[in-house]
């Protein structure tokens, strides 16, 4: 049985705040910013509405719709 460490509970708290910060400046982007770092607003809006415990689907380098 793993030990439970209060230390990664706090990192992994962290992450969690992180991804909501950053899907919802995300959602907040109007679109000439979208494109510039090379999505488009379904691709935006999937993103930004997941919840925060789950990782972006986006990979470094493509502009591929998931």
């Amino acid at each position: 049985m793993p030990r439970f460490s209060l230390t990664q509970l706090r990192i992994q708290l962290q992450s969690y705040r992180q991804y909501r910060r950053s899907r919802r400046q995300l959602l907040a982007l109007d679109d000439r910013l979208l494109d510039d770092i090379g999505i488009n607003r379904t691709q935006a809006l999937k993103e930004g509405h997941k919840a925060f415990w789950k990782h972006s689907t986006f990979q470094k380098g493509t502009n591929e719709e998931r």
